[in-house]
């Protein structure tokens, strides 16, 4: 993050008093477990010294001008918005699709589907998906709330939305944007996928569901398919935070599935992490953990995805 010093430092401080409990609580706010009022109400019963519940609740709350670390205006991407067909879906469907300069039908890149949290597409996901571009992939984020009229500009009103939706119509819709992204002119046919969180869920389930479409795996704090996990063909790359009590205890159950199904698999757990330590818009980003998953990510994607 490009932050003036004494705000970064200021920052740091604040992130360094919060409790652990206020972390969790946000993560069961954050998937709906507890309402805002509740959330709020156990904020309030913290003694921080230093600390208003302003604060601490401003802190764990995403502030997505902290996110944009590759511009939209970046000359080495053309970013767009495009609908396309999802017959497994909703129908019809939209996603930001980025493609890195120089990428055409006579040099085509490999492709990387990237999927969001249960909000939406936000400004941090597609910042990830300019990311994935400036390193080289032709980068497409769907966005599950197109149905509704796309990600409302806050996150309490995209999970409120997304709760709204039939879940097997949004796989559908990554689904479909998966095949488009095999199909493409512009791509290899060479097809990876990257989510956080519902996103991580969805990596999973995708490279169950789409063993041939589905060539390389980076779910990020994701809990496993629910079905067909003997069908894996795709090499994954996992990864955890330490201190993510719920998505870890799926963990032992999903790792024996990929032993017995003979995936090739890495996981790593990022220690002291949060779940949702690779967000750069909120208290739970760890700059050093997040940095060393996301170059771990690339270095697998360019590893997986170009033979």
């Amino acid at each position: 993050m490009n932050l003036p010093t004494d705000q970064s430092h200021n920052e740091a401080a604040t992130v360094k008093a919060i409790p652990q409990e206020a972390f969790d609580w946000y993560d069961e706010y954050a998937h709906g477990d507890i309402d805002r009022r509740t959330f709020l109400s156990r904020l309030g019963t913290l003694s921080v010294t230093g600390l208003t519940l302003s604060v601490v609740a401003g802190a764990l709350t995403p502030n997505y001008a902290l996110a944009e670390q590759i511009s939209f205006n970046d000359p080495d991407i053309t970013a767009s918005y495009v609908e396309y067909d999802s017959p497994n879906g909703h129908g019809k469907a939209r996603g930001y699709l980025v493609i890195p300069k120089g990428v055409n039908v006579d040099n085509k890149a490999p492709a990387v589907l990237v999927a969001h949290e249960n909000r939406g597409l936000n400004p941090y996901i597609e910042d990830v998906a300019r990311r994935l571009a400036k390193v080289g992939f032709v980068a497409f984020a769907p966005d599950a709330l197109f149905p509704l009229g796309g990600y409302p500009g806050n996150d309490d009103q995209g999970r409120a939305m997304q709760k709204e939706l039939d879940g097997a119509k949004i796989e559908g819709d990554f689904m479909d944007a998966a095949t488009l992204l095999k199909n493409h002119e512009l791509t290899t046919g060479k097809v990876g996928m990257v989510g956080f969180c519902f996103g991580g869920y969805l990596t999973n389930a995708l490279a169950a569901a789409m063993p041939d479409t589905i060539h390389a795996g980076a779910p990020f704090y994701g809990t496993p398919a629910k079905g067909n996990l003997d069908q894996i063909k795709a090499p994954l790359q996992l990864h955890f935070a330490e201190l993510d009590q719920r998505v870890n205890a799926t963990w032992p159950d999903y790792e024996k599935a990929l032993k017995a199904n003979k995936v090739d698999y890495t996981a790593y757990i990022y220690p002291t992490a949060n779940h949702g330590f690779h967000n750069d818009s909120t208290a739970r980003y760890q700059e050093k953990n997040a940095e060393l998953a996301w170059d771990r990510t690339v270095s697998f994607f360019k590893e997986t995805l170009s033979a």
